[in-house]
């Protein structure tokens, strides 16, 4: 991997302790105007959900799958993807090497996403329809990312592949998730559009940086964390912010987010995993510009 020699960051930092939690204030606040733009969220919010529920299915997938494969069976992996059924079952398969790849170990989770409740299938058969379909998008992305300069990769994380086939419309997210614990990663993200025929539309880095925040102590809670984004960003939290906080907020004791635009502050709250929205003249308002 080559590490990026510029550090330009976004800012990010943890709000000060003395700084009172405004989760009250927004819960009292809600149908204000200043509000309005909470509809305009609703689509970031069930993506960035979907994400969330795809990378911990192939987490606990490939717990799972490696209780079964070691040594030398584990070389018939070719790799693996997650997708959801319907909604109330996602499943994460793992393929092999074939140039027509054929299904190997199969897990079913039900809405928990929990182990205990995974059903398991490792006899091998032929991959669907649906399923081939997301496997010609993810090994296009997974080309570009190992032979595209567009795609950055940093010391110490790899980049991750999630494909998402949903309302006819197909993408690939690629997130940077970290190879040793301590960090939570946001940034260095990227989508890709392709067609119906599973061509590659366009692709866009969505964060232009890497913008690393520590974990607390074990038996310490943090108020809340921040970063923020540039206009080429957007206004708002993004889907892949969204994927990578419910992925890591149990983990690091987090009780809020803020993601700060020129225009709004995002606010996700990491017990309830909701988003409230703010114009940033209403968050200057109430006092909490930081």
């Amino acid at each position: 991997m080559r590490a990026s020699a510029r550090k330009k960051m976004y800012f990010y930092n943890y709000i000060p302790k003395e700084m009172k939690p405004i989760l009250t204030l927004i819960m009292l606040l809600i149908s204000a105007p200043m509000f309005a733009q909470q509809n305009n969220t609703d689509m970031i919010v069930q993506e960035g959900k979907m994400l969330y529920r795809s990378e911990m299915a192939s987490w606990n997938g490939t717990d799972l799958m490696l209780e079964k494969f070691k040594g030398a069976d584990l070389e018939k992996i070719g790799g693996y993807f997650s997708y959801e059924k319907n909604s109330n079952e996602i499943n994460c398969v793992f393929f092999n090497r074939d140039a027509v790849p054929k299904i190997i170990f199969a897990v079913t989770f039900d809405s928990t996403l929990e182990i205990v409740n995974a059903r398991v299938n490792n006899e091998e058969r032929a991959a669907t329809k649906l399923e081939l379909e997301y496997y010609a998008i993810r090994q296009t992305t997974l080309e570009l990312v190992s032979s595209d300069s567009f795609f950055l990769h940093y010391k110490n994380t790899s980049l991750n592949i999630i494909p998402i086939i949903h309302n006819k419309t197909k993408k690939v997210y690629v997130l940077t998730g970290p190879k040793e614990n301590g960090a939570v990663l946001i940034g260095n993200d990227y989508l890709l559009t392709f067609d119906d025929k599973g061509l590659l539309l366009e692709k866009k880095r969505l964060h232009k940086n890497l913008i690393p925040i520590g974990y607390a102590e074990k038996d310490k809670e943090v108020v809340a964390t921040m970063h923020s984004h540039l206009p080429e960003t957007g206004d708002y939290i993004t889907a892949t912010d969204i994927c990578t906080l419910m992925l890591y907020e149990k983990v690091a004791r987090w009780k809020q987010h803020y993601v700060i635009s020129a225009n709004y502050v995002s606010i996700w709250d990491c017990y309830r995993n909701q988003l409230y929205v703010l114009t940033k003249e209403a968050w200057e308002k109430i006092g909490t510009k930081p």
